[in-house]
Protein backbone atom coordinates (compact mmCIF):
# COMPACT_ATOMS: atom_id res chain seq x y z
CA UNK A 1 0.00 0.00 0.00
CA UNK A 2 1.02 3.39 -0.98
CA UNK A 3 2.27 5.45 2.13
CA UNK A 4 0.34 9.20 2.39
CA UNK A 5 2.43 12.27 3.09
CA UNK A 6 0.80 15.33 4.45
CA UNK A 7 2.67 18.03 3.46
CA UNK A 8 1.92 21.63 4.89
CA UNK A 9 2.66 24.98 3.64
CA UNK A 10 2.56 28.52 5.40
CA UNK A 11 3.33 32.05 4.16
CA UNK A 12 1.73 31.31 0.42
CA UNK A 13 -1.77 30.71 2.37
CA UNK A 14 -1.79 34.42 3.97
CA UNK A 15 -1.54 35.61 0.23
CA UNK A 16 -4.88 37.01 -1.70
CA UNK A 17 -6.93 34.22 -3.32
CA UNK A 18 -5.79 34.98 -6.92
CA UNK A 19 -2.21 35.43 -5.81
CA UNK A 20 -2.65 32.09 -3.60
CA UNK A 21 -4.34 29.79 -6.37
CA UNK A 22 -0.90 30.92 -8.56
CA UNK A 23 1.52 29.99 -5.86
CA UNK A 24 -0.68 26.73 -4.89
CA UNK A 25 -0.06 25.78 -8.70
CA UNK A 26 3.56 26.87 -8.83
CA UNK A 27 3.90 25.12 -5.32
CA UNK A 28 2.26 21.85 -6.45
CA UNK A 29 4.35 22.08 -10.30
CA UNK A 30 7.75 22.32 -7.81
CA UNK A 31 6.41 19.42 -6.02
CA UNK A 32 6.07 17.06 -9.40
CA UNK A 33 9.10 18.11 -10.45
CA UNK A 34 11.39 17.10 -7.81
CA UNK A 35 9.69 13.17 -8.18
CA UNK A 36 10.04 13.66 -12.05
CA UNK A 37 13.92 14.24 -11.98
CA UNK A 38 14.12 11.03 -9.06
CA UNK A 39 12.20 8.96 -11.11
CA UNK A 40 9.84 8.66 -8.34
CA UNK A 41 6.63 7.95 -9.17
CA UNK A 42 3.64 9.77 -6.68
CA UNK A 43 0.04 10.71 -6.99
CA UNK A 44 -0.99 14.44 -5.39
CA UNK A 45 -3.84 15.98 -4.21
CA UNK A 46 -4.79 19.15 -2.33
CA UNK A 47 -7.51 20.63 0.02
CA UNK A 48 -7.37 24.17 1.61
CA UNK A 49 -4.28 24.15 2.82
CA UNK A 50 -2.38 21.09 2.20
CA UNK A 51 -0.98 18.94 -0.07
CA UNK A 52 -1.21 15.29 -0.19
CA UNK A 53 1.11 13.42 -1.53
CA UNK A 54 1.34 8.92 -2.21
CA UNK A 55 4.25 7.39 -2.87
CA UNK A 56 5.80 3.80 -2.55
CA UNK A 57 8.94 4.60 -0.25
CA UNK A 58 7.71 6.80 2.28
CA UNK A 59 10.95 7.98 3.58
CA UNK A 60 12.27 9.05 0.30
CA UNK A 61 9.44 11.22 -0.66
CA UNK A 62 9.78 12.90 2.54
CA UNK A 63 13.34 13.59 1.86
CA UNK A 64 12.33 15.20 -1.78
CA UNK A 65 9.21 16.99 -0.13
CA UNK A 66 11.94 18.80 2.17
CA UNK A 67 13.53 20.21 -0.72
CA UNK A 68 10.44 22.19 -2.19
CA UNK A 69 10.35 25.87 -1.20
CA UNK A 70 6.94 26.58 0.41
CA UNK A 71 6.95 23.33 2.39
CA UNK A 72 6.89 24.04 6.24
CA UNK A 73 6.82 20.71 7.37
CA UNK A 74 5.57 16.82 6.01
CA UNK A 75 4.55 13.92 8.14
CA UNK A 76 3.44 10.07 7.02
CA UNK A 77 0.29 9.96 8.14
CA UNK A 78 -2.88 7.65 8.09
CA UNK A 79 -5.89 8.29 6.76
CA UNK A 80 -9.31 7.87 8.08
CA UNK A 81 -13.06 8.61 7.93
CA UNK A 82 -14.01 11.71 10.56
CA UNK A 83 -15.95 8.94 12.73
CA UNK A 84 -14.97 8.95 15.96
CA UNK A 85 -14.81 4.99 16.42
CA UNK A 86 -12.62 5.29 13.16
CA UNK A 87 -10.46 8.18 14.33
CA UNK A 88 -10.12 6.39 18.36
CA UNK A 89 -9.08 2.73 16.85
CA UNK A 90 -6.05 4.51 14.12
CA UNK A 91 -5.04 6.73 17.13
CA UNK A 92 -4.19 3.59 19.02
CA UNK A 93 -2.69 2.00 16.08
CA UNK A 94 -0.46 4.62 14.98
CA UNK A 95 0.53 5.41 18.70
CA UNK A 96 1.65 2.45 19.91
CA UNK A 97 4.96 1.72 17.76
CA UNK A 98 6.19 4.82 19.56
CA UNK A 99 5.17 3.87 23.55
CA UNK A 100 7.56 2.77 26.25
CA UNK A 101 7.15 2.37 29.61
CA UNK A 102 6.47 5.64 31.66
CA UNK A 103 6.35 7.46 28.75
CA UNK A 104 4.88 11.32 28.44
CA UNK A 105 2.52 12.08 25.79
CA UNK A 106 0.43 14.85 24.16
CA UNK A 107 -2.58 14.52 21.83
CA UNK A 108 -2.72 17.41 19.74
CA UNK A 109 -6.20 17.57 17.63
CA UNK A 110 -6.88 20.47 15.39
CA UNK A 111 -10.36 20.35 13.11
CA UNK A 112 -11.64 22.14 9.94
CA UNK A 113 -15.14 21.81 9.40
CA UNK A 114 -18.25 21.31 11.32
CA UNK A 115 -18.09 18.30 13.96
CA UNK A 116 -19.93 17.09 16.66
CA UNK A 117 -16.96 17.84 19.08
CA UNK A 118 -14.72 20.56 19.43
CA UNK A 119 -10.76 19.92 19.21
CA UNK A 120 -9.98 20.40 22.93
CA UNK A 121 -12.90 17.39 23.42
CA UNK A 122 -11.68 15.33 20.41
CA UNK A 123 -7.70 15.78 22.40
CA UNK A 124 -9.01 14.73 25.54
CA UNK A 125 -10.55 11.85 24.73
CA UNK A 126 -8.04 9.83 23.01
CA UNK A 127 -5.72 10.78 25.47
CA UNK A 128 -8.10 9.01 27.59
CA UNK A 129 -8.56 6.28 25.45
CA UNK A 130 -4.78 5.74 25.18
CA UNK A 131 -4.33 5.71 29.01
CA UNK A 132 -6.94 2.94 29.33
CA UNK A 133 -5.21 0.91 26.21
CA UNK A 134 -1.89 1.41 27.76
CA UNK A 135 -2.75 0.92 31.16
CA UNK A 136 0.18 -1.62 31.96
CA UNK A 137 2.47 1.23 30.73
CA UNK A 138 1.96 3.53 33.54
CA UNK A 139 1.78 6.67 30.61
CA UNK A 140 1.67 10.14 31.74
CA UNK A 141 0.13 13.36 29.80
CA UNK A 142 2.76 15.82 29.53
CA UNK A 143 1.60 18.81 27.30
CA UNK A 144 4.43 21.13 27.40
CA UNK A 145 7.11 18.85 26.83
CA UNK A 146 5.84 15.28 25.58
CA UNK A 147 8.72 12.07 24.74
CA UNK A 148 5.58 10.85 21.79
CA UNK A 149 3.18 13.17 20.26
CA UNK A 150 0.14 11.86 18.06
CA UNK A 151 -1.36 14.56 15.75
CA UNK A 152 -4.55 14.51 14.77
CA UNK A 153 -5.69 16.62 11.92
CA UNK A 154 -9.29 16.38 11.03
CA UNK A 155 -10.09 17.96 7.32
CA UNK A 156 -13.97 18.18 6.94
CA UNK A 157 -14.82 14.21 6.39
CA UNK A 158 -11.68 12.79 6.71
CA UNK A 159 -9.10 12.52 9.58
CA UNK A 160 -4.93 12.67 9.72
CA UNK A 161 -3.26 10.79 12.20
CA UNK A 162 0.96 11.11 12.71
CA UNK A 163 3.34 10.74 15.30
CA UNK A 164 6.12 13.31 13.78
CA UNK A 165 6.86 15.62 11.29
CA UNK A 166 9.98 17.14 9.70
CA UNK A 167 10.93 20.49 8.31
CA UNK A 168 10.63 21.69 5.17
CA UNK A 169 12.76 25.38 4.09
CA UNK A 170 9.79 27.86 4.09
CA UNK A 171 9.45 30.67 1.82
CA UNK A 172 7.97 30.66 -1.32
CA UNK A 173 7.63 28.37 -3.94
CA UNK A 174 10.33 28.95 -6.64
CA UNK A 175 9.60 30.68 -9.47
CA UNK A 176 7.02 33.08 -8.10
CA UNK A 177 9.25 36.00 -7.43
CA UNK A 178 11.47 36.63 -10.97
CA UNK A 179 14.87 35.49 -11.72
CA UNK A 180 18.57 36.52 -10.31
CA UNK A 181 22.20 35.87 -11.00
CA UNK A 182 24.26 34.58 -8.19
CA UNK A 183 27.48 34.31 -7.21
CA UNK A 184 29.09 30.90 -5.41
CA UNK A 185 32.20 31.41 -4.06
CA UNK A 186 32.03 29.59 -0.80
CA UNK A 187 29.45 29.55 1.97
CA UNK A 188 28.60 32.76 1.98
CA UNK A 189 28.00 32.96 -1.28
CA UNK A 190 26.01 29.79 -1.53
CA UNK A 191 23.66 30.95 1.13
CA UNK A 192 22.88 33.85 -0.61
CA UNK A 193 21.34 32.35 -3.35
CA UNK A 194 19.54 29.94 -1.32
CA UNK A 195 17.94 32.64 0.90
CA UNK A 196 17.04 34.31 -3.05
CA UNK A 197 15.76 30.95 -4.03
CA UNK A 198 13.54 30.83 -0.82
CA UNK A 199 11.83 33.98 -1.24
CA UNK A 200 10.83 32.46 -5.04
CA UNK A 201 13.46 33.45 -7.12
CA UNK A 202 14.89 31.56 -9.80
CA UNK A 203 18.81 31.75 -9.65
CA UNK A 204 21.47 31.24 -12.19
CA UNK A 205 24.99 30.86 -10.61
CA UNK A 206 28.36 31.83 -11.11
CA UNK A 207 30.49 29.10 -9.36
CA UNK A 208 34.51 29.37 -8.31
CA UNK A 209 35.72 25.73 -7.94
CA UNK A 210 35.06 26.25 -3.67
CA UNK A 211 31.05 26.87 -4.76
CA UNK A 212 31.35 24.14 -7.21
CA UNK A 213 30.67 21.41 -4.21
CA UNK A 214 28.17 23.90 -2.61
CA UNK A 215 26.14 23.83 -5.85
CA UNK A 216 26.43 20.17 -7.11
CA UNK A 217 25.74 18.80 -3.29
CA UNK A 218 23.03 21.50 -1.77
CA UNK A 219 21.64 23.96 -4.14
CA UNK A 220 20.94 21.88 -7.61
CA UNK A 221 19.26 19.74 -4.76
CA UNK A 222 16.34 22.16 -4.30
CA UNK A 223 15.83 22.92 -8.31
CA UNK A 224 16.33 20.36 -10.32
CA UNK A 225 16.38 23.27 -13.26
CA UNK A 226 18.91 25.25 -11.78
CA UNK A 227 21.42 27.23 -14.56
CA UNK A 228 25.14 26.81 -13.70
CA UNK A 229 27.58 28.15 -15.75
CA UNK A 230 30.95 26.93 -16.14
CA UNK A 231 33.46 26.76 -13.00
CA UNK A 232 35.25 30.26 -12.85
CA UNK A 233 39.41 29.91 -12.44
CA UNK A 234 41.12 31.65 -9.79
CA UNK A 235 42.62 34.17 -11.80
CA UNK A 236 38.99 35.03 -13.60
CA UNK A 237 37.27 37.88 -13.30
CA UNK A 238 33.72 37.19 -12.47
CA UNK A 239 32.30 40.34 -12.85
CA UNK A 240 31.80 39.68 -16.82
CA UNK A 241 30.82 36.42 -16.01
CA UNK A 242 27.96 37.29 -13.76
CA UNK A 243 27.05 40.35 -16.07
CA UNK A 244 26.92 37.85 -18.98
CA UNK A 245 24.74 35.73 -17.57
CA UNK A 246 22.39 38.27 -15.96
CA UNK A 247 21.65 39.50 -19.45
CA UNK A 248 20.97 36.00 -20.85
CA UNK A 249 18.64 35.58 -18.29
CA UNK A 250 16.80 38.73 -18.15
CA UNK A 251 17.98 38.36 -14.12
CA UNK A 252 15.94 41.53 -12.09
CA UNK A 253 19.49 41.77 -10.18
CA UNK A 254 22.50 40.00 -8.70
CA UNK A 255 23.02 38.34 -5.30
CA UNK A 256 26.98 38.69 -3.96
CA UNK A 257 28.48 38.27 -0.68
CA UNK A 258 29.22 41.54 -0.25
CA UNK A 259 30.04 43.24 2.84
CA UNK A 260 29.21 46.57 4.24
CA UNK A 261 32.81 47.80 2.76
CA UNK A 262 32.34 45.97 -0.44
CA UNK A 263 28.78 48.32 -1.59
CA UNK A 264 30.44 51.22 -2.36
CA UNK A 265 32.91 49.69 -5.04
CA UNK A 266 29.72 46.77 -6.29
CA UNK A 267 27.53 50.02 -6.46
CA UNK A 268 30.08 52.06 -8.65
CA UNK A 269 30.68 48.57 -10.81
CA UNK A 270 26.99 47.54 -11.27
CA UNK A 271 25.66 51.42 -11.93
CA UNK A 272 21.64 50.52 -12.17
CA UNK A 273 21.72 47.05 -11.67
CA UNK A 274 20.07 45.72 -8.31
CA UNK A 275 22.41 44.36 -6.17
CA UNK A 276 21.19 41.57 -3.24
CA UNK A 277 23.18 40.58 -0.60
CA UNK A 278 21.14 38.91 1.82
CA UNK A 279 23.81 37.16 4.59
CA UNK A 280 25.73 40.90 4.40
CA UNK A 281 24.16 41.16 8.31
CA UNK A 282 25.65 37.35 8.96
CA UNK A 283 28.85 36.39 10.81
CA UNK A 284 30.87 34.26 9.80
CA UNK A 285 29.47 31.22 12.49
CA UNK A 286 25.95 32.70 11.54
CA UNK A 287 26.35 31.76 7.98
CA UNK A 288 28.18 28.52 8.63
CA UNK A 289 24.87 27.50 10.89
CA UNK A 290 22.53 28.44 8.72
CA UNK A 291 24.15 26.68 5.45
CA UNK A 292 24.50 23.40 7.72
CA UNK A 293 20.86 23.82 7.61
CA UNK A 294 20.11 23.95 4.45
CA UNK A 295 22.56 21.06 3.55
CA UNK A 296 20.46 18.97 5.97
CA UNK A 297 17.47 19.86 3.78
CA UNK A 298 19.03 18.69 0.70
CA UNK A 299 20.66 15.37 2.35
Amino acid sequence: MAALILVRYGELALKSAPVRREFERTLRRNVLDQFAVAAEPCRLRSDHGHLYVEADDAARAIRLLRRVFGVTSVSEVVEVPTDRDRIREAALRVIEPQLFAGARFAVRARRTGQHPFTSQQLGADLGGDILDRFAALHLKVDLETPEVELAVEVRDARTYLSTGRQAGPGGLPLGVAGRVVALVDGPRGALGAYLLMKRGCRCSLVPTAAGVPLVEQVLRRFDPHLVVAPPAAATDDVNPLLSQLADGAHADGLVLPLTVDDYPEARSRWGERVIFSPTVGLTDAEVVGRWHDAEQLAA
